[in-house]
Formats: structure tokens, C-alpha cells, sequence
């Protein structure tokens, strides 16, 4: 058989596997598309968690107590406690209130700040 043979042939596929191919090609974009539109609106279970970040990209861990960071602070420059706080006890964050003995921190009671009241009841490091 030459090749003028093979291309003179009129094959066609059978019309079943054709309507097959379109079902899963079809079925593959809709589930892409489908994947990304719930992507954008369900937030990640590995992205950060909510909240603010304080000018040193840290903040109070409320689920394992103590303070950590998710960027890099200025390394150079020390950390300084607000102005109520100085000259008085000043305590970063509810660790060192504990370890201190210092816990709970009433407000008014040296060493007390907003920082080591979650819930603003006036007692922090419950």
C-alpha cells in the first residue's frame, strides 16, 4: 500500500468517542473554573491569621500567649514601652508579666497597658 493509498482513505471516527472527548474536555474546564471561583472565595486554612500587625510586624499570640512576629523588626533599634509605661514596670507582653508574678495585671497596678488586656476589662494576662 503506497501513500497515496493512506491518504485517499476516509476515516472517520467512530461519533461516540468524539461526544466522550467534548464530555472531558468540558468536565475539565468546568472543574477548573469551578476550583478557581471557590478559590478566591474561601479564604486558605495556611494563610495568616486575621488581624493587625503593630509597627514592628508583631503581635500578641492570643492562642499560645506571648508575642510573635511576622516580619523582620528593625534589629538595630531597641523596643521602647509607650509613654504610660515608662518609668514604671513595663511588661512586652503576658510571659513576662507571668514570670514576673506580676499576673493578673489590674489597670492602675504598675506594669499594666492595653496591650495585656485582650478584652479591655481592665484585668490583663487573665
Amino acid at each position: 500500500m503506497s501513500m497515496r493509498d493512506w491518504s485517499d482513505r476516509n476515516v472517520k471516527e467512530p461519533e461516540w468517542l468524539v461526544k466522550l472527548e467534548f464530555a472531558l474536555v468540558g468536565m475539565f474546564i468546568a472543574f477548573s473554573v469551578g476550583a478557581a471561583a471557590i478559590s478566591l472565595f474561601w479564604p486558605a486554612e495556611a494563610s495568616a491569621h486575621p488581624g493587625g500587625l503593630a509597627a514592628d510586624g508583631c503581635h500578641n499570640d492570643r492562642k499560645n500567649g506571648g508575642r510573635h512576629c511576622h516580619r523582620a523588626s528593625g534589629a538595630s533599634k531597641p523596643r521602647t514601652p509607650p509613654a504610660s509605661a515608662r518609668g514604671n514596670v513595663y511588661y512586652a507582653n503576658c510571659s513576662e508579666a507571668r514570670a514576673a508574678g506580676a499576673a493578673p495585671v489590674r489597670r492602675g497596678d504598675p506594669g499594666y497597658a492595653s496591650h495585656l488586656d485582650r478584652d479591655n476589662d481592665g484585668i490583663g494576662c487573665e
